[in-house]
């Protein structure tokens, strides 16, 4: 029998929910706080609807997706996972290390599956650029950068890290094998009083990789560039083009007799299967809800929020 999923909340990302799991066959309700938006998502949707999350909580379905705005996703979560229900918590997971470890807590009392939306974890070529870095391709991991760069969207309750990181700093712990140890992070402030429109983080790993993050609403052109850097060689993937190309360079600096030399042959491209990474997230959630989820869990959700947080707390340190 198909899983039947409820999603919260029917904005722009949740409406992305809806339509992938109703195509999916696993769409089973949906909850919007306003009637006319619900009213509209139903006649496109043939499921039980909600104004209440606590209707819907009544009902028997297999798992639920929030998508509805960050700062309500702690509570809405906690009530999901204390009916001893699963559920993917759109990112960032909670505003807080505090309450995103709270969940993860919860989860386990509960033995309930607790899944967060770092959805670039299902990206065909992100999963291909893990397989090359364990494969020893670029030999030792020496440092990645990524960059995530447009004109808008900007926010008024939540700055550019909030925001656009989670993506980065979830894809770098995934490449790295680890969440990262230390961190350092600037930002400048230039439309509104309170909210950072531009950042540059850097972030420390075990055996002395290192990452750093640059993101910005402030910028002319789209881009969402990843770099990693090896002994052996190079990977770069710019996800925002429109060949979307994972390119392998057989770069590379050799010594001989103590002399630095630079070894560089052609650019290979990587052949990789093409999917839409929201409809992988979504199908694994559904798959992995009577066994363990494994990837994107809460813990490693958790790490997520803890970077973020921490990056924070550096950003208002640095205003004293």
């Amino acid at each position: 029998m198909m899983k039947k999923i409820c999603v919260i909340g029917g904005g722009r990302w949740g409406q992305n929910h809806i339509r992938t799991l109703f195509e999916l066959g696993n769409l089973g309700g949906i909850v919007e706080s306003n009637p006319k938006r619900l009213e509209d998502l139903l006649s496109k949707y043939p499921v039980e609807g909600f104004t209440d999350l606590d209707k819907a909580l009544e009902k028997d379905f297999d798992g639920f997706t929030v998508a509805a705005p960050a700062p309500l996703h702690y509570e809405i979560a906690k009530k999901i996972l204390e009916k001893g229900k699963s559920v993917l918590v759109e990112k960032p997971m909670t505003l807080s290390t505090e309450t995103s470890k709270e969940l993860v807590e919860l989860a386990k009392k509960n033995n309930a599956q607790l899944m967060v939306g770092h959805v670039l974890l299902f990206h065909p070529a992100i999963i291909k650029i893990k397989e090359l870095i364990d494969s020893g391709k670029i030999g030792d991991l020496y440092y990645l950068y990524s960059t995530r760069l447009n004109l808008g969207t900007v926010r008024t309750e939540e700055n550019v890290f909030w925001s656009f990181a989670p993506h980065d700093i979830s894809v770098l712990d995934y490449f790295v094998g680890h969440a990262s140890e230390s961190i350092e992070s600037k930002g400048v402030k230039f439309l509104q009083k309170n909210v950072y429109d531009y950042t540059m983080t850097q972030l420390t790993y075990p055996n002395n990789i290192h990452a750093h993050i640059f993101v910005s609403w402030l910028h002319p052109f789209k881009e969402q560039r990843l770099v990693v850097i090896g002994s052996k060689g190079m990977i770069s993937f710019e996800d925002s083009s429109p060949e979307k190309e994972i390119k392998f360079y057989d770069k590379h600096i050799e010594f001989e007799q103590g002399i630095p030399i630079k070894v560089e042959n052609p650019i290979e491209i990587i052949p990789y299967e093409k999917a839409q990474p929201l409809t992988e997230e979504l199908k694994y959630f559904v798959e992995n809800l009577d066994k363990k989820i494994k990837v994107a869990d809460g813990q490693s959700g958790y790490e997520v929020v803890k970077v973020l947080e921490k990056a924070q707390e550096l950003l208002d340190k640095a205003e004293r």
